[in-house]
């Protein structure tokens, strides 16, 4: 009978990926200066404060803080909006599939946009257009590209090329092929992925205010400010509530713009 070889003894990338993944945490929870003694407190800690927010005044919520709401949701609209219609070409122009060198130079722009927070534009928008929601739809919309154009240029990659060889083999241009064989492939996917960003604005347009670009965020940060707990719970129990409507709603949307 003859004897099984021993593996060999070494370690592998896979062992030494986990050691460095696990070094990493361990400075990180040193640097953000974790202790069990701190985790152990917390139930206590935030059931009370959360004792502060009880009960809520529903009634301060239904009168100032519904129209700061529906001015969030509406700077989240118009920063998707504006997004989507920069983001499209971006995305056409950012498939290695269809413009290998010109692809490049729109990842650059995509990954410029996604390098900064929605509240970091907005800091830079206020001086610049004025305090306001203008401030928070251009911060929303213009943070909204990269992603859109990201996401956008990976669907296009994945199509399938044979309608647009055809398109062209018959004599069509490179602008006939991407209306009639690149976009109909392409869209359905892309607004959905439009219609899941603006679920994420809404939740991102709800901060803005804390530095006076528009919405629920200055509504909610005067109200802690004064530390009346008990208005600051109406906001956020109204923000979410209307958060929730709207991601169940839309969320619905793209199933279905994906069945179809």
């Amino acid at each position: 009978m003859t004897a099984r070889p021993m593996p060999p003894n070494r370690v592998g990338w896979g062992t030494w990926l986990t050691f460095i993944i696990a070094a990493l945490f361990i400075a990180s929870l040193i640097a953000i200066e974790f202790t069990p003694a701190r985790m152990l407190q917390l139930p206590a800690q935030l059931a009370r404060v959360l004792g502060f927010f009880y009960p809520a005044d529903m009634a301060y919520g239904w009168n100032m803080v519904l129209p700061a709401i529906v001015e969030s949701i509406q700077i989240a609209w118009v920063g998707t909006i504006v997004a989507a219609i920069l983001s499209l070409p971006l995305a056409l122009l950012g498939a290695r599939n269809l413009y290998p060198r010109i692809s490049r130079i729109a990842h650059l722009i995509s990954a410029t946009a996604r390098a900064f927070p929605e509240i970091l534009l907005a800091i830079y928008f206020v001086p610049i257009v004025g305090l306001g929601p203008f401030a928070g739809a251009m911060a929303i919309g213009i943070s909204s590209i990269g992603m859109l154009t990201k996401l956008g240029a990976e669907v296009v990659e994945s199509i399938d090329l044979g309608p647009v060889e055809a398109v062209q083999a018959s004599g069509g241009s490179r602008l006939l092929a991407l209306r009639y064989a690149v976009v109909p492939q392409v869209l359905p996917e892309i607004v959905a992925h439009w219609l899941f960003r603006f679920e994420l604005n809404i939740r991102a347009s709800a901060v803005l205010g804390v530095v006076g670009a528009g919405g629920v965020g200055g509504v909610l940060l005067n109200t802690l400010r004064y530390r009346h707990f008990e208005k600051a719970a109406a906001v956020l129990l109204l923000t979410i509530l209307i958060v929730l409507i709207i991601d169940m709603i839309s969320g619905e949307i793209r199933r279905r713009i994906i069945r179809s």
